[in-house]
């Protein structure tokens, strides 16, 4: 994509120059002679080749921008923290595009040439990238050793190096667009930013749209390599052909064959490579591995013995050998109380609800899921729905695909009296509206008079400022809160994409605020069934240990200032 610093126009009077062309006659040799600005020799007529440059503009404008996401998208499943990651390759990749704008004025003079060259390594660079990131975090770690920050050096190096190529673009271009028909420099401006931003806006709605939902990360990338590839050889080679020396030409047919024959075979590649690197990362036991319209969904495991295990988008959300433990500590010390009417924010696995509904008074039970893949994947598969004791086969659960926080927004005043807030961790960007002073604010505001609220906040030993921030946002929306936390024996659910093989950084406890208008009493309901994992001296055990990582004075979190 370009940028609106670009170089200025020539203004000096045209000379005839090899990758320029010439109006005139060739050189002794054969070839056009040297020099930046000669008008080129067009087998179209100028009109008709303005309109190419532009629309190859246009075209390499939208795959400049589909690199672009392609690098946010994919570092923010596999580092987390989707800020960040775009903060990174955005201010990068700009800073590159000077560099690269600075380093193409020495190829004016093969503006032709220097284009197609520079078309031919982003297609290979842009194309590949997602598969290259990939495979560094599947087979080295990713997480630990001496390659734990790989997906991250490489991010920064795929940013620069496509940011470089992007803005050596631009006095290419410029150059060329000129040759065509010289018009003066505003018009010229004018005209390649149009058709530059008009590419990018496509490019940009392509990739949320079309290309992840129907052809995934890495198939996207490389088709939209090999677009980028095609269309910058058939306008050099083309357009501009008459521009460049015999050599020039066939090197540059072979650059661009090479670049197509690699990002072919690694099309018809990307599936069984996808299966590899899935199976390094989650192990050999993948059974099911979908992408909804909202995150990828793995299970393994529930074979031969071994524990059923879920991740979310490369984060590990349930633990089959330990989720008891957390399930249990989440639902059982807020059903303490009247509990007829509970909603269950999150908790598409259907587990929360499995804890809820072991007590019989209950009447009904709301799960609102953002991900209606996830829910159904819990209802039908055999593994999740025989853990989650089919709990979506009860007529009291009603299931809601929506946003919790808009779904808040409308839902009547005092209308629960448990609300279980099972939603990833605060340290995940995404979710941190969903710990906001505003949204405790929505929570509060549905609960009916005596009501109680859990919230799930992330660990209290490894991240204690997240999870007293939580507990801090909480009090500034007018409510009680009682902490606790439980120690988990597994790995725990990690805050971001998680190895198995690295669980000395998995987190090694839940920590949880249970909150009401008024101080809560942290106790277990005498008349309800018994927990497994879960006893009363536990939990008041559990509620000083949680005390005593206590952090005062920290500010609340709020949708226009998050502190997580």
């Amino acid at each position: 994509m370009i940028e609106p610093h670009a170089p200025v126009l020539p203004g000096s009077p045209p000379s005839w120059g090899d990758s320029g062309g010439s109006g005139g006659p060739p050189g002794p040799s054969g070839d056009p002679p040297e020099g930046p600005g000669a008008p080129a020799r067009l087998p179209v007529r100028p009109a008709t080749g303005r309109f190419l440059v532009l629309a190859g503009v246009f075209v390499c404008a939208a795959c400049g921008l589909v690199y672009e996401l392609e690098l946010v998208a994919l570092a923010s499943y596999l580092i987390g923290d989707s800020v960040t990651q775009a903060s990174v390759v955005l201010s990068v990749m700009v800073f590159a595009m000077g560099l690269g704008s600075l380093a193409a004025k020495r190829l004016r003079r093969f503006a032709a040439a220097g284009f197609g060259a520079v078309e031919a390594v982003l297609a290979l660079v842009g194309g590949s990238s997602a598969m290259v990131l990939y495979a560094v975090f599947a087979w080295t770690g990713g997480w630990g050793g001496l390659w734990a920050d790989g997906p991250r050096f490489l991010l920064v190096a795929f940013s620069l190096a496509i940011g470089v190529l992007i803005g050596a673009e631009v006095p290419l271009l410029m150059e060329l667009i000129q040759r065509v028909r010289r018009q003066d420099a505003g018009g010229a401006v004018a005209d390649l930013f149009a058709a530059d931003y008009v590419g990018a806006l496509v490019g940009g709605l392509a990739f949320p749209f079309v290309l992840l939902p129907f052809l995934g990360q890495l198939t996207g990338a490389l088709l939209t390599g090999t677009v980028n590839a095609v269309v910058g050889a058939a306008l050099v080679l083309g357009l501009f052909r008459r521009d460049m020396t015999r050599r020039a030409r066939w090197l540059l047919l072979a650059a661009n064959v090479v670049v197509l024959a690699l990002l072919a075979t690694a099309t018809v590649l990307a599936d069984d490579f996808e299966r590899a690197a899935r199976h390094a990362v989650y192990g050999q036991d993948v059974r099911v591995a979908v992408q909804t319209d909202v995150q990828e969904v793995v299970l393994t495991g529930d074979t031969d013995g071994r524990p059923l295990d879920l991740f979310l988008d490369g984060r590990l959300r349930v633990s089959g050998s330990d989720e008891r433990r957390y399930h249990e500590a989440l639902v059982h010390p807020v059903m303490s109380g009247p509990h007829a009417r509970v909603l269950i924010l999150g908790g598409g696995d259907g587990l929360a609800a499995r804890e809820v509904l072991r007590h019989p008074d209950v009447r009904r039970v709301d799960v609102v899921e953002i991900d209606p893949g996830l829910a159904r994947l819990a209802r039908q598969d055999p593994g999740l729905s025989a853990l989650n004791e089919h709990a979506y086969g009860d007529p009291r659960i009603h299931v809601t695909t929506a946003d919790a926080f808009r779904r808040l927004r409308s839902t009547p005043t005092a209308g629960y009296d448990v609300v279980i807030s099972d939603l990833p961790d605060p340290g995940i960007t995404a979710s941190t509206k969903l710990y906001s002073q505003e949204f405790y604010g929505l929570l509060r505001r549905v609960l009916a008079p005596g009501g109680r609220l859990v919230v799930h906040a992330g660990p209290v030993v490894a991240r204690p400022r997240a999870f007293w921030t939580v507990d801090a946002t909480l009090r500034a929306a007018g409510l009680r809160t009682a902490p606790y936390r439980v120690d988990a024996r597994d790995t725990g659910f990690a805050p971001g994409p998680d190895r198995t093989a690295a669980t000395s950084h998995a987190p090694r406890d839940w920590g949880f605020l249970l909150a009401a208008r008024r101080a809560p009493a942290l106790r277990l309901d005498p008349t309800a069934p018994r927990p497994q994992t879960l006893t009363s001296p536990n939990l008041a055990q559990d509620a000083r240990s949680a005390s005593r990582t206590r952090i005062t004075g920290l500010p609340p979190s709020t949708l226009v200032h998050p502190r997580y």
